[in-house]
């Protein structure tokens, strides 16, 4: 570029350009048309409020993964402080950033907030800021991203991290307008300005500039709050999810394959919807910015957070919701949790009856009629139908992939693989615990625990 001034790597920028941006970074690439943005409109932080959180100092101690504790000591619909202060619950929803994901999820962490954060608040080196804005609706977005940022819609109960920083409405603009717009693609644009690392923090959010348009204000609240469900939806199909009702592929259908079929075809609605929606609110935006001539509004399929069917992955899961009703975690009687602590109530369990002693063998042979391979073929038997197991079995086995019969292949998958993908999706933290003989598989089981007791 020092040899060929004209070789299209030269800029020039006056420097007074650089004070129109807050911060005055050396953006020396950016238009005037977006000079011109940062100079008239109003920045985010003087119409909502971002804010940082707490700061534990001591994460294993005060944050659990929501699935490892307790149910009847989680307070995952807390509305309010005061809701709080009159309960007798210990772990409460905590934002804690995560992985790139738009609109709603990443609800993984519970932190200990017992009687009003009293553990906390004695603990010295622990940092609780902004303590006027716990539990109150915000949208969320991680402290630090490899990649572009994203935010989504956390709703009242939640407290929330210095790695999961929070806005908060003040009234002078509604969080679904806020999320639509830090959502379209201008924000990339704008954090290339105001946040060139990957690290977004409080005071870059509120210098994003902000342009109000009541012409459209309505139809960017529907895309926000259809947004919302769409995404609250893909993230409640899976057991990793709180609010997770029971597994899609059971629905009603006599096959899985029928089943699946069903799933995928609801999957890549959602999928297409989201991407429709979330193209035609990076027009509106584009618009109302002004800047038809450098941004586009297309969405890349990659950049899209809600899932499309994936059979092996789907299959997996199946799986995974069968061992947790023969643990009487799920029931196929009720709906959700059915047991994850406290008292045991059989009367949840009618059509498909747990495991009476916690223990599920896993072998390499039908050594007990009992064991995890004869409990799954009872669960499909049950769940599709005895005239369609061998049917459903097959293809169950086809879609795990592997040699031999059906029946060969799904114990294998629980001999080699399945405990590597409970520790996976279960972030390392496993709520069913592998016992082992050794490397030569002479005898393995799983135990529950929520049921663990002390003479198991």
């Amino acid at each position: 570029a020092l040899e060929k001034p004209n070789c299209g790597f030269f800029y020039i920028s006056s420097t007074d350009n650089f004070t129109k941006i807050p911060g005055c970074p050396v953006a020396y690439w950016v238009s005037e048309k977006m000079l011109d943005i940062f100079s008239t409109s109003t920045l985010l932080g003087e119409v909502a409020a971002p804010k940082q959180g707490i700061a534990t100092a001591d994460n294993n101690k005060f944050l659990r993964l929501w699935f490892e504790c307790d149910r009847t000591r989680l307070f995952l619909d807390c509305k309010s402080h005061s809701e709080s202060l009159t309960s007798d619950k210990k772990w409460y929803p905590y934002n804690k950033g995560g992985d790139f994901r738009k609109w709603y999820g990443n609800n993984d962490f519970v932190v200990n907030w017992q009687s009003d954060g009293r553990d906390l608040k004695a603990f010295k080196a622990a940092v609780l800021r902004n303590p006027d804005f716990y539990f109150r609706a915000c949208i969320s977005w991680s402290l630090i991203s490899s990649g572009s940022i994203s935010f989504r819609y956390k709703p009242e109960g939640n407290l929330f991290d210095v790695a999961g920083m929070s806005c908060f409405s003040t009234n002078q603009i509604s969080l679904n307008y806020l999320l639509c717009l830090v959502n379209s693609c201008l924000i990339d644009e704008f954090m290339l300005m105001l946040a060139p690392t990957i690290n977004y923090q409080v005071g870059n959010i509120a210098n994003i500039p902000v342009i109000v348009s009541t012409k459209e204000l309505d139809t960017i609240e529907q895309f926000a709050a259809e947004n919302i469900s769409l995404s609250r939806g893909d993230w409640d199909a899976y057991e990793i999810s709180w609010d997770f009702n029971r597994h899609p592929l059971i629905c009603g259908e006599r096959t899985v394959a029928s089943a699946f079929a069903k799933w995928e075809r609801e999957a890549a609605e959602r999928f297409n919807t989201l991407k429709t929606n979330e193209e035609e609110l990076n027009r509106i935006f584009i618009d109302i910015y002004g800047l038809q001539d450098e941004l586009t509004p297309e969405v890349e399929d990659k950049d899209v957070t809600v899932r499309r069917a994936d059979l092996r992955r789907e299959v997996r899961s199946l799986i995974s919701y069968a061992v947790g009703c023969m643990f009487g975690r799920y029931s196929l009687d009720v709906e959700g949790l059915a047991y994850a602590g406290g008292n045991w109530d059989a009367s949840k369990y009618h059509t498909f009856i747990p495991d009476k002693d916690n223990i599920l063998p896993i072998c390499d042979d039908e050594y007990f009629d009992d064991d995890i391979m004869g409990r799954f073929v009872d669960f499909i038997r049950i769940v599709y139908g005895a005239e369609t197991l061998e049917e459903n079995l097959k293809f169950i086995a086809d879609a795990l992939g592997g040699k031999g019969t059906p029946r060969e292949v799904i114990r294998n998958y629980f001999l080699n693989d399945f405990y590597k993908d409970h520790c996976k999706i279960y972030q390392k933290r496993p709520i069913y615990w592998l016992f082992d003989s050794g490397k030569k598989n002479g005898f393995k089981s799983l135990v529950y625990l929520h049921r663990y007791q002390s003479d198991l």
